[in-house]
């Protein structure tokens, strides 16, 4: 009986492990995400390509695709 709650609980743990692996992955995705979006948009300033609203709607889909990645990996 004993072993059986071990292993029980040991299951548990690793699982508990396994789901904050995939959140931190996640969660770093979604950095990285910031940055690439963030350094678009300076570089589309820069070089004057778009107007503001556009620049705007890329970076708000860039965003969005890393949240897209970023569930992916977790669930």
């Amino acid at each position: 009986m004993v072993a059986a709650m071990l292993l029980a609980t040991l299951s548990e743990a690793s699982w508990a492990t396994e789901q904050a692996q995939q959140r931190r992955a996640g969660r770093d995705v979604r950095q990285e995400t910031r940055q690439g979006s963030r350094h678009t948009k300076q570089e589309c300033r820069a070089t004057n390509q778009q107007s503001n609203s556009q620049r705007r709607q890329d970076k708000r889909q860039t965003r969005q695709q890393g949240r897209q990645t970023a569930r992916d990996i977790k669930y």
